[in-house]
């Protein structure tokens, strides 16, 4: 047998290209898409979103956002009153202000004796020739939160015409009205502000916005102490009303 009809024999016969997958034209069209067909193998498909779906993603998208904002924009707060309420910005004034809470028949507790500690130590210390005693009357008490200050303060030596009284103030806002319009009146602007630390960074923003340039002295013996739970409690809280106060006041 010649060696050319032994290597006819032995070749492979030809194979033939092989047939499509999905030969039709319409299947051809979606290939070239990039759509597979509805029996392509699993996997290979790409669904599209409904409307209602795309709705759905991007509502459940800013929702995570708004949670996540909020929760960085509550630390950030936090932090900021922290820090304030550990920093002391004692220097001279034209006036330190005092912001009251309660008291009790004319006598302030613990909370507001301690600002009024704290506000007494910083006028001996020559730091401003006026004491400005914030706070209004409760329902159903005698006296203001404005006359206990006073009171207290005199008993400890301090002349009566160097305290100036605010007595209508109910919140933190009307009382820091007040405020700068008793000091309008007397040209004066600059004031030391005292209070419990973590009240600070508020009503310094409500000094600033009414026209005063404030500092910060916390009152240090006040019983909600610094860095106890008290304290990450009132921040929090605090946290949320200056959020309010900023939505409203803008």
């Amino acid at each position: 047998m010649s060696p050319v009809r032994d290597a006819e024999r032995v070749a492979p016969p030809p194979v033939a290209d092989p047939e499509p997958l999905w030969s039709d034209d319409a299947t051809v069209r979606r290939l070239r898409d990039g759509t597979p067909p509805a029996d392509a193998p699993r996997g290979t498909r790409r669904g599209r979103r409904s409307f209602f779906g795309e709705v759905w993603r991007w509502i459940v998208t800013g929702a995570i956002f708004a949670a996540l904002a909020s929760g960085l924009l509550g630390v950030v707060l936090v932090a900021a009153i922290y820090r304030q309420a550990r920093t002391d910005q004692t220097r001279p004034v034209d006036a330190i202000v005092v912001l009251g809470t309660a008291q009790y028949n004319g006598r302030p507790g613990r909370v507001f004796q301690a600002r009024l500690d704290r506000a007494l130590e910083v006028y001996r210390a020559g730091m401003a020739p006026t004491i400005v005693a914030a706070g209004g009357r409760a329902p159903g008490d005698t006296f203001t939160e404005a006359e206990a200050a006073r009171d207290y303060l005199v008993e400890r030596g301090v002349p009566a015409d160097a305290i100036l009284l605010e007595n209508e103030g109910r919140n933190s806002w009307d009382s820091m009205r007040g405020v700068a319009a008793l000091l309008e009146g007397v040209g004066r602007d600059r004031v030391l502000l005292v209070s419990d630390g973590f009240h600070l960074l508020r009503v310094k923003l409500m000094a600033r916005d009414l026209g005063l340039t404030a500092f910060g002295t916390s009152a240090m013996d006040s019983p909600i102490r610094q860095g106890g739970g008290g304290e990450f409690s009132y921040a929090v809280r605090e946290a949320a009303a200056v959020v309010v106060y900023l939505w409203r006041e803008r």
